[in-house]
């Protein structure tokens, strides 16, 4: 069932969504947050961007207001709800959709054409052990069904400009992974934050910052604690569920 609702307390944007397909959460609400964006960038890519949450935080950022956006989403049914969001926020100028797959992007772009390329992407590996119990939509989704995390990142490499910078949230437990086609692909971590469901736990997700053709160096900012033990979101984590210098 499709659904409008609030996009936290950005502006007064509305995303529209299904509880049938794989809805945003707070991972994309956390990554548009956690990149350090300069004011002169110029165009910035979400790989499989869903129905657009991040690209939409994006657009409520001063330093992106002389930035064009894009997003690429596989899924038809969610890239429509994708566009419907943005013709309620009147957002149709400032972020551009693509209904296609990501491995397509030469089709669009020419090489080294972004500044920043961000990607929330599937979270797990398919093999005979998935256990998949889901909509055709939320496996692909989840899953690396359409796309695996080196083919992302090396689709990264290809379209970012020198000292470009991608940025992505996964699974902690696929740290050393990430890290290692960062590298791979000559994307040098630069920056990596951990995230805690709560104060006393394992960290079960992180955000990870690099540089194209960076120098080595990297700095591990301070945990992320998402919710207090009364279930609530930290105070740090709400300060991201509204545009950047408001409180």
């Amino acid at each position: 069932m499709k659904v409008i609702n609030d996009l936290l307390n950005y502006n007064n944007m509305k995303i529209v969504q299904d509880e049938n397909f794989f809805s945003f959460s707070l991972d994309s609400v956390l990554l548009p947050n956690f990149i350090n964006i300069k004011t002169n960038v110029k165009k910035i890519l979400d790989l499989g961007t869903g129905n657009a949450p991040i690209p939409m935080i994006l657009s409520t950022m001063e330093e992106t207001k002389n930035a064009e956006i894009y997003g690429i989403e596989l899924q038809k049914e969610i890239y429509d709800m994708a566009v419907e969001s943005l013709k309620l926020n009147n957002l149709e100028e400032k972020i551009h959709l693509i209904n296609d797959n990501m491995k397509n992007l030469d089709r669009y772009f020419e090489i080294n054409s972004f500044d920043i390329i961000l990607s929330n992407p599937p979270y797990f590996k398919l093999n005979e052990q998935s256990n998949i119990n889901e909509t055709v939509q939320k496996t692909i989704a989840r899953h690396e069904k359409e796309i695996t995390l080196e083919e992302i990142v090396a689709i990264a490499k290809k379209f970012l400009n020198n000292n470009g910078t991608l940025a992505m949230v996964h699974r902690t437990d696929r740290l050393i992974e990430v890290i290692e086609e960062f590298r791979k692909n000559n994307i040098e971590p630069k920056r990596i934050q951990l995230v805690y469901p709560k104060v006393g736990t394992e960290s079960n997700m992180f955000l990870i910052e690099g540089r194209k053709n960076g120098r080595p160096g990297l700095k591990v900012l301070e945990p992320l604690i998402a919710h207090n033990n009364d279930g609530e979101y930290t105070d740090k984590v709400k300060s991201f569920f509204q545009e950047r210098g408001k409180q």
